[in-house]
């Protein structure tokens, strides 16, 4: 699908693309490629002399292949955005962006709600874009406030965590729950983090460049400050997961022992019967309970009180509370 855009008074208008006619009668500051077929791809070769990368190349995650210019001149990055599912875990989508001729392609598999956070406010906000630049400037300070929000949502959820950690009974169900909730919140903190790396060596290559004008560089160096302060949030979200993790796996630790208590008492205070019905059911040569008409009964009590005696004297030390 081709998503192309031309700048009418400032402000990004949708051209909806059906054709090479369509796309050839148009002069795009952007052009968004979204899960294109071979036909899409020749119609902008074709018409853009623009090779537009496939979907290996796309998420090639080299070094050396992440940021480079071209034979012709064209300029090619490779950046990841995060996608924040409702249900599920999180992903990172690489989108390859070409920079050629005062117009900028860009290449993914699949939208990202950045994309779309950008076209909406291009609409609603005349004189923010004045070039291809602009746009992907836009698009890098987007993805910053969507991985803020993220950030938000990962503090959110710690809370509930943190309470749900901190009541006064916490079962085994609680604590699995706990930790499935702990894995889920560090996964989308890492991702952040890395995306934001990404971001920054993607802004950071532009301004070495030389590219960007003056009010483009200013708004690039305002992104690497946004960024700098979300790095530290997830510092701190880092040290957070690691507390509720350790919280989590200490009151495991103390349910389990609870348990291992339990057998440990129990085998200390039977161990008395078990001396004593050994000791009388030994092979005298004559049998006690045939002398003894209270012989049974007598060693039925002293068992009783061995066995009493134990869990009394560890009840008033405390060892059983």
């Amino acid at each position: 699908m081709i998503n192309a855009f031309v700048l009418r008074n400032g402000r990004l208008n949708q051209v909806y693309i059906d054709s090479r006619d369509d796309l050839a009668s148009i002069e795009p500051v952007w052009v968004d490629l979204t899960d294109t077929n071979d036909a899409e791809r020749e119609w902008i070769k074709s018409i853009y002399q623009v090779t537009l990368p496939g979907e290996d190349e796309v998420k090639d995650i080299e070094a050396s292949a992440r940021y480079y210019d071209a034979e012709n001149g064209d300029l090619h990055l490779r950046t990841d955005f995060l996608v924040e599912e409702e249900e599920g875990p999180s992903r990172s989508i690489t989108v390859a962006f070409i920079l050629t001729k005062s117009m900028l392609f860009s290449v993914h598999n699949e939208d990202l709600p950045v994309f779309r956070l950008v076209r909406m406010r291009a609409r609603s906000r005349p004189g923010s874009i004045e070039d291809f630049k602009d746009v992907l400037l836009d698009l890098f300070a987007t993805d910053a406030e969507y991985c803020a929000d993220a950030l938000e949502g990962i503090y959110l959820n710690l809370e509930d965590v943190s309470r749900r950690v901190l009541q006064k009974d916490f079962t085994d169900q609680d604590a699995a729950a706990t930790l499935n909730a702990i894995a889920q919140e560090e996964d989308l903190n890492g991702r952040i983090r890395r995306n934001m790396m990404d971001t920054r060596r993607a802004v950071s290559f532009l301004m070495r460049g030389r590219l960007l004008n003056a009010d483009q560089f200013e708004e690039s160096r305002q992104i690497l400050r946004d960024i700098e302060s979300l790095d530290g949030h997830t510092s701190f979200l880092f040290d957070k997961i690691n507390f509720l993790m350790d919280a989590t796996v200490g009151l495991i630790n103390i349910n389990q022992n609870k348990i291992i208590k339990i057998f440990s008492v129990a085998s200390v205070a039977f161990l008395p019967p078990t001396l004593i019905a050994s000791i009388y059911g030994m092979n005298f040569k004559l049998l006690p309970e045939l002398d003894w008409s209270l012989g049974y009964p007598f060693s039925l009590a002293l068992m009783l009180a061995s066995a009493v005696t134990p869990f009394w004297y560890f009840r008033r030390r405390g060892w059983l509370r």
